[in-house]
């Protein structure tokens, strides 16, 4: 198994790319993030309709959603 790599031997990497290829790391990063999260959100949201279907859930209004929050 590989040694996993430190941050700051992450970061001491990166300073010898050049400006493009940190760019283009930038840019691969940010959209792996935003993928991860689209994943993680239709998780949250398979387990909702599940939970719902279940009828461990029900409907709410934004209001009592909010007044429930903030009691």
């Amino acid at each position: 198994m590989a040694k996993a790599t430190s941050f700051n031997e992450l970061l001491d990497a990166v300073d010898h790319l050049s400006l493009d290829e940190q760019e283009s790391l930038i840019d691969v990063v940010r959209h792996r993030i935003a993928e991860y999260r689209r994943q993680e959100i239709s998780s949250l949201i398979s387990s909702a309709r599940e939970e719902y279907q279940q009828g461990k859930l029900s409907p709410e209004t934004p209001l009592n959603i909010m007044n429930s929050i903030l009691s």
